[in-house]
């Protein structure tokens, strides 16, 4: 019998650039994504909500460079509640489905994965790398820090996040689709020997080849392997409706192929959404589109 999925709502977008990712995750739902997990005949738990700050407490926050990150203490406690929750439904037996909100959430969802899972593979499919510290951030917005803090590289720590959280191996992690990254990232995943596969990778290798290596490394020796899923991973033409569009991204089928890929190969312990941006996202079709790529990683097929 398949796990059953509980679905996370986050709608959260204080740790952005721009508001609307906190419009994302019901736009997703709206979209039809508990109708389509319903047709894969996959158990559904009842959706949890995180309970988020509202979005106008964004105003026109002043930041420096080094000091603290723009919305430091509500990513935090947003954060710590999603930990629990991500914790509570692996400790139910159950597969944890986050849909974001920015990608900051992640910060949350890794603190509840690595709590359970003590050697944890992910797989981080984006257009940056999300590797910058307070220190190196060149925007001060948290949604660029994620996986800077979850593999020890920032100053905060998942477990500042929820008592009991690990890190990321860097040598399990794998980026996905990258193309545009600050200088203190690129030379972080060049000392540390991070497997990140740019779009030039996509291009020279192609996303089969690139996939079936990801998961090789993410689940070689590890407990789980979780999905982080931006959708500017995907090109501008294809998903419009994100806050930091970068061009050059994988086309609609590339991406479907990377998720039916990781579907077959059973290997997937944990999924997540994030940066659907209802407010650019004018004609519904990123929220469209991301409802059709968690079916495509959870098992739905063409034949």
């Amino acid at each position: 019998m398949p796990t059953p999925i509980q679905v996370i709502k986050v709608p959260f977008s204080l740790g952005g650039r721009h508001p609307g990712a906190e419009l994302g995750p019901d736009a997703v739902i709206q979209a039809g994504l508990i109708r389509q997990l319903g047709q894969l005949d996959l158990t559904l738990e009842e959706t949890v909500e995180i309970a988020c700050p509202s979005a106008a407490l964004r105003g026109e926050e002043s930041w420096s460079r080094g000091g603290p990150p723009k919305h430091m203490q509500q990513v935090k406690e947003v954060n710590a509640k999603l930990g629990e929750a991500v914790s509570e439904a692996i400790g139910a037996g159950h597969m944890p489905l986050v849909v974001g909100g920015d990608h900051s959430v992640a910060i949350g969802t890794l603190a509840g994965l690595t709590k359970h899972y003590k050697k944890l593979g992910v797989i981080w499919f984006d257009a940056h790398a999300d590797l910058n510290s307070e220190a190196s951030s060149l925007s001060g917005n948290m949604h660029g820090m994620p996986l800077g803090i979850a593999t020890g590289n920032a100053q905060l720590k998942l477990s500042d996040i929820l008592a009991g959280a690990g890190e990321i191996d860097m040598s399990k992690l794998v980026i996905i689709g990258a193309r545009e990254l600050d200088q203190a990232e690129r030379d972080l995943i060049k000392a540390k020997g991070i497997a990140c596969y740019t779009m030039h990778e996509v291009d020279r290798k192609g996303i089969q080849k690139i996939v079936e290596e990801a998961i090789q490394i993410a689940s070689d020796g590890t407990d789980g392997v979780h999905v982080s899923f931006d959708l500017d991973v995907l090109d501008p033409m294809e998903a419009a409706g994100v806050g930091t569009p970068v061009p050059g991204g994988l086309n609609y089928r590339e991406a479907h192929f990377a998720c039916e890929l990781l579907a077959e190969s059973e290997k997937v312990t944990s999924v997540e959404i994030v940066e659907v941006n209802a407010q650019l996202d004018h004609d519904r079709r990123t929220a469209r589109l991301a409802v059709e790529l968690v079916a495509s990683l959870l098992g739905k097929r063409i034949l």
